[in-house]
């Protein structure tokens, strides 16, 4: 058995100061890349958040943000490019990428050829692990090996006949995610959990966004009906959120967490809830997207992180790179790091590890996984956090 450390949380908050007035231009600048609004909205209010805690680069202040185009896989260069480029500020010390798209390691890479001194960090990346820490100092990821199995675990709890797993051929041929998808339909298997892949349009495709959205609209009630209520959905892309949510609390299912959980992440759109007044308080936030769940009459079906974990990505890492470069932390210090997920997470309950390859049973010391507990709206904590994973469940590969 292994069983992936807890570490609890409880130092204040790092999101409490609401900004700052800066005696002088900052010393250095932290690059932080992210995607737009309408594809990681919580990763680019992360970036934000940094900016009003340290001040924009363009205004004497230390963070400078940039972001890839929607369409980050036929415009690939264009990426790369918006990486490269803050090679080009001579008091930059340190990028992160959240998240780190396909394209975005080459982007890294130019960095690296021409500034070495760079500290760089990718963040979800979706590129092979072993390619993206040839390059980068650090990869941080959602531990998707861990929640292959304790998902379903959640599921079975919830008292899930079927999983439904939503996602697309691109997708599944990102390592992480397919292997995750793989360790998910072993554990259905050994949990008596019908295991069901149902592929769903890309919104990088022709169809875009709204055509990817208007697809989950169309096809959860048909799902329910074919699978019956008792059935949870998941799904590997964020565009996807919003119309799974609002079908699911209209009519049936479960959806215990996004594949980058968040109270944010489609539940403000699918259930009308203006969070203006909660922006960057978490815990405000969780209770009033709750309340407004259990009077949809979804209790118990609805879940999520108790903080965004993109939203946390951003300005954890963000701050672990400011450390490092001021002395104050090291680039290889686990605990540094967790350090900065402590802070920016008040009474939340994290597992960590590092990657361990598939093929090799090799960790990779540059790569670590972090996840956090499962919050059902109206119910509480699942307590899955502290799972013990059967040993061969780190041995199962993505399926080619």
């Amino acid at each position: 058995m292994k069983k992936i450390g807890a570490v609890v949380v409880c130092v204040a908050a790092l999101f409490m100061t609401v900004g700052v007035v800066l005696a002088a231009d900052a010393s250095f600048h932290i690059g932080i890349v992210t995607g737009t609004v309408s594809q990681s909205e919580d990763s680019l209010r992360g970036a934000e958040r940094m900016i009003q805690e340290y001040g924009d680069s363009s205004k004497g202040g230390m963070i400078t943000h940039v972001t890839y185009p929607d369409n980050f896989m036929s415009e690939m260069e264009t990426t790369i490019g918006v990486i490269a480029s803050l090679a080009d500020d001579p008091l930059m010390k340190a990028v992160v990428i959240n998240q780190a798209v396909p394209g975005c390691t080459d982007g890294l890479r130019r960095i690296r050829e021409k500034r070495p001194e760079i500290i760089l960090i990718s963040a979800q990346p979706q590129e092979d692990p072993i390619v993206v820490t040839s390059v980068a100092d650090l990869a941080v990821s959602i531990n998707n090996i861990a929640r292959g199995y304790i998902l379903p675990l959640g599921a079975k709890k919830l008292g899930a006949k079927t999983y439904v797993h939503i996602s697309f051929p691109r997708h599944m041929s990102v390592e992480l995610l397919g292997r995750r998808a793989a360790i998910m339909q072993q554990a259905c298997a050994d949990m008596g959990i019908e295991f069901v892949f149902e592929t769903a349009p890309d919104p990088t495709s022709e169809v875009g966004v709204a055509g990817a959205q208007q697809f989950i609209l169309e096809n959860v009630p048909v799902w329910l009906e074919k699978y019956g209520k008792d059935t949870v959905f998941f799904c590997t892309n964020d565009a996807h959120v919003e119309p799974l949510v609002k079908r699911v609390a209209e009519l049936g299912g479960y959806f215990p967490e996004a594949s980058l959980p968040s109270p944010l992440m489609g539940y403000p759109g699918a259930l009308g809830i203006d969070l203006s007044k909660e922006k960057g308080d978490f815990p405000a936030i969780l209770k009033k997207v709750e309340e407004v769940v259990v009077a949809a009459g979804a209790s118990g079906r609805l879940g999520t992180w108790a903080y965004s974990f993109d939203y946390t990505q951003a300005t954890a890492l963000i701050e672990y790179a400011k450390r490092v470069v001021e002395g104050n932390a090291k680039i290889d210090s686990f605990k540094d790091m967790i350090e900065c997920y402590n802070d920016a997470t008040p009474g939340a309950k994290w597992n960590v590890s590092l990657y361990t390859d598939a093929g090799t049973g090799v960790r990779n010391n540059k790569f670590r996984m972090v996840c956090q507990d499962t919050y059902m709206f109206g119910l509480g904590y699942l307590g899955i956090a502290d799972a013990e994973i059967p040993e061969k469940y780190f041995s199962i590969s993505r399926q080619k």
